[in-house]
């Protein structure tokens, strides 16, 4: 991978990340097309840290209010006694736990079946379908459900079944935002509402995941500079720390746009045109395969 194509890449990574079309899955095939290979997880788990350090910039605000309410709860400023520690008496607090709770799925999934995610689930055939699948959930919930629910109403219930739709954002091609959000609207909640805690609860997963899976990098660069084959398969197309780290830059400033403006859309239009654009991609990308242009596997992986 070259400069220009890791600017591309974290371009690409900034436009998908928050809508509802699954960036793992354009990376994914934008990968093969442009240097026939998965880009890998170094390149990859970098540049996404760039995307969800636009998340904590712009809700800055929320997080040190939910952290600050959390912590201070949790060592009584609220009561001594147990609901209160829990946060009986503030909903700050209760999004804390919620952000929690949400999260637990899909760390449990992820770490219970991280090689299947990594090498099975990464079959293009099984994205094209999980493209097309909840391309029409999404339509189906957002049409037909009320838009009724704040995140003040949010219970444990409502935010396990949020971190369900987070954890089947493990199969590329679901979107980690696309299946919080259809779980999101197929309860109720209003669109702002849905987005708003996809971005939040995102936040741990992605973020936490990124850092470890960055530093995994470091020490697999390190090792395939210093002649370790093993290594230098891991990295896959890494193209080295000045365009990865030009990318996870230009991933952070378009990612930070994006998200004003998906905010923005999603305030005055449904997300018609994001279920019809997946269902689209999705059969773009079977016609790719059916023709040859694209492998199922990536050989790297198969």
């Amino acid at each position: 991978m070259d400069f220009f194509q890791a600017i591309v890449m974290g371009l690409v990574q900034a436009l998908t990340e928050y809508l509802p079309v699954s960036s793992s899955a354009h990376i994914r095939i934008l990968g093969d097309l442009m240097i026939g290979k998965d880009p890998g997880a170094a390149f990859t788990a970098i540049i996404q840290i760039g995307t969800e350090l636009a998340v904590i910039l712009y809700y800055r605000r929320d997080i040190i209010r939910i952290l600050g309410a959390w912590f201070g709860s949790l060592f009584g400023k609220e009561g001594k006694d147990v609901k209160s520690r829990l946060g009986a008496h503030n909903p700050d607090t209760q999004m804390g736990w919620y952000i929690i709770i949400g999260t637990l799925p899909i760390l449990v999934m992820g770490l219970l079946f991280k090689d299947m995610i990594e090498t099975t689930l990464r079959n293009l055939w099984i994205t094209v379908t999980v493209l097309a699948v909840f391309g029409v959930l999404l339509w189906f919930f957002d049409s037909r459900s009320k838009q009724a629910k704040t995140m003040n109403q949010m219970t444990w219930k409502d935010a396990l079944l949020f971190g369900i739709g987070q954890m089947l954002a493990l199969i590329p091609g679901v979107s980690r935002s696309g299946g919080t959000i259809t779980f999101g609207r197929a309860m109720g909640y209003t669109r702002e509402a849905a987005v708003r805690v996809a971005f939040l609860m995102a936040i741990p997963a992605v973020f936490g995941a990124g850092i470890l899976e960055a530093v995994s990098a470091v020490k697999d660069v390190s090792a395939c500079s210093a002649g370790d084959a093993a290594a230098c398969t891991a990295i896959g197309a890494f193209p080295g720390w000045g365009p990865t780290i030009a990318a996870a830059i230009v991933a952070f400033f378009v990612g930070y746009v994006v998200i004003i403006g998906f905010l923005k859309f999603v305030s005055t239009f449904s997300y018609k045109a994001f279920a019809i654009y997946r269902i689209g991609l999705a059969v773009v990308v079977a016609l790719l395969l059916i023709t040859g242009v694209l492998p199922a596997i990536d050989p790297s992986v198969a």
